[in-house]
C-alpha cells in the first residue's frame, strides 16, 4: 500500500491518464481502433530522443557546458543571467526536463555559500527559462513533439509560429535576471570542481562514446526534418545502444511513453462520443490559446495539448496556449516539478519562500505573455 501511494505521488499524471483510459475503455468496450489512436511516430521519436540525450548526459557532455558557464560568473546577477540563457537555449535541443536535471543541481552547488533567497531566484529563473526556451523547437518538450506530428508541420513552419512568443520571452527573462543584485558570489571552488569531476566526468568515459551520441542525436533530427523514416531511426538507435551502451536503455522514461499511450486511447475514445466531441469543439473553437492556458494550470500542458488538439482546428493558437500555459502553477509544466524537487531536497530550504517567488514570477509572466498572445493573433 505504501509503495502504491509513493508511486502515485511520484507519477500522478500517469496514474490519472491510466484511470481515464480505463474508464473510457469500459464505456466504449474493447476495440481494434485503440491501435489506430496511438501515434507511433511520436512514441518512436520521443523514445529515441530520451535515450540519446540520456547517453549524452551520462558521458558528461553537458557538464562540459556547465563548467564553461561557471568560470564566467562572478556575481549573482551574471550567474542568474548566464544560467537562464543556457537553460533557455539548451532546452530547445535537449528538452526542458533534461536542461533542468542537468543545470539546477550544479547551480545549487555553485550557490552553496549564498543567501537562500539568491538560490531561490536563480532556480526559479532557470525553470522559467527552460520552459519558455523549449517552446521554439518541435523537440523542445513533449507537447511540441506531439503537436508537431499531429499537425504535420515542417520544422521551419513550426519555428516560424513559435518565434515571436519565444523572442518576447527571452527579453522578459533577461530583464528579470538583470534586476537581481550584483552581489559577489561566495564559492568554494575546489569543492565544486571536485564534485563535477566525480559526476560523470567526460575524460573518464571512452572517447568513442563522446562521438557516437552526438551522431545519434543528429540521426534523430533527420526524423524531425522528415529525411529519415521514424522506424529507421528507431532501428539505428536501438541497434547502436544494444551493441555499445545497453544500460542507457534503462534511463529512458518509459512511464512518460505509457502516459502518452493512455492519453491516446482516452482521447480517441472521447472522439467517438458524439455528444462529448460536439461539446468540446464548441467550447474550444476560437479560444484555443486561452483554453490551453487554463487547462494547463489544472492538469499540466502535455495532457492539455493531447486532449484539446483532437477538438481544435487552430493548432498554432493551441501551441501558444499550452506553451505559455507552462507558466503559472507548479503543475502547469511537469518540468517545474523537477526544479522544485531538487530545491526542496536540500537542508535549509525555504519551501514557502520558493513557492511565493515561483508563483509571483510565473503569474506576472503568464499575464504578460497572454496579453502578447491576444494582441499578436488579433493583428496577424
Amino acid at each position: 500500500m505504501k509503495k502504491s501511494l509513493t508511486f502515485i505521488k511520484k507519477e500522478p499524471v500517469f496514474c490519472v491518464a491510466m484511470i481515464l483510459a480505463l474508464i473510457s475503455m469500459c464505456m466504449m468496450g474493447i476495440s481494434e481502433k485503440y491501435l489506430e489512436y496511438i501515434d507511433i511516430n511520436v512514441l518512436i521519436l520521443l523514445f529515441a530522443l530520451m535515450a540519446v540525450v540520456a547517453g549524452m548526459r551520462e558521458q558528461g557532455i553537458f557538464t562540459v557546458i556547465s563548467n564553461a558557464v561557471m568560470k564566467r560568473c562572478k556575481s549573482l546577477r551574471s550567474l542568474a543571467l548566464l544560467l537562464s540563457l543556457v537553460n533557455f537555449f539548451m532546452a530547445m535541443l535537449i528538452t526542458n526536463d533534461v536542461a533542468l536535471i542537468t543545470f539546477v543541481p550544479l547551480s545549487l552547488l555553485m550557490l552553496e555559500g549564498q543567501q537562500e533567497t539568491d538560490k531561490i531566484w536563480v532556480v526559479v529563473l532557470e525553470t522559467i527559462a527552460a520552459n519558455l526556451g523549449s517552446m521554439l523547437t518541435p523537440i523542445g518538450n513533449p507537447q511540441n513533439l506531439y503537436l508537431f506530428s499531429y499537425a504535420g508541420y515542417g520544422v521551419g513552419e513550426f519555428i516560424g509560429i513559435m518565434l515571436p512568443v519565444t523572442a518576447v520571452s527571452l527579453v522578459l527573462i533577461c530583464a528579470i535576471a538583470l534586476c537581481l543584485p550584483k552581489r559577489e558570489l561566495t564559492v568554494l571552488k575546489k569543492s565544486i570542481e571536485t564534485a563535477k569531476e566525480e559526476k560523470n566526468a567526460p575524460e573518464k568515459c571512452p572517447k568513442w562514446k563522446l562521438f557516437v551520441y552526438p551522431v545519434l542525436f543528429l540521426v534523430c533530427l533527420l526524423a524531425v526534418f522528415h529525411v529519415l523514416s521514424h522506424w529507421i531511426v528507431l532501428l539505428i538507435v536501438l541497434a547502436t545502444l544494444l551493441i555499445a551502451d545497453r544500460k542507457i536503455l534503462l534511463r529512458v522514461d518509459y512511464i512518460l511513453l505509457f502516459t502518452f499511450v493512455a492519453f491516446f486511447i482516452f482521447i480517441g475514445n472521447l472522439g467517438e462520443m458524439e455528444a462529448v466531441r460536439n461539446a468540446l469543439r464548441a467550447l474550444i473553437a476560437g479560444r484555443e490559446g486561452y483554453v490551453g492556458i487554463l487547462a494547463s494550470q489544472v492538469f499540466s500542458n502535455v495532457p492539455a495539448a493531447m486532449l484539446l488538439s483532437a477538438f481544435s482546428d487552430d493548432v498554432a493558437a493551441l501551441l501558444w496556449g499550452v506553451n505559455i500555459g507552462g507558466l503559472g502553477t507548479l503543475i502547469a509544466s511537469m518540468a517545474s516539478l523537477i526544479s522544485y524537487k531538487f530545491y526542496a531536497a536540500r537542508e535549509g530550504c525555504r519551501i514557502g519562500k520558493y513557492m511565493l517567488v515561483f508563483t509571483l514570477v510565473n503569474v506576472v509572466l503568464l499575464i504578460l505573455l497572454t496579453a502578447f498572445m491576444t494582441v499578436w493573433f488579433q493583428v496577424m
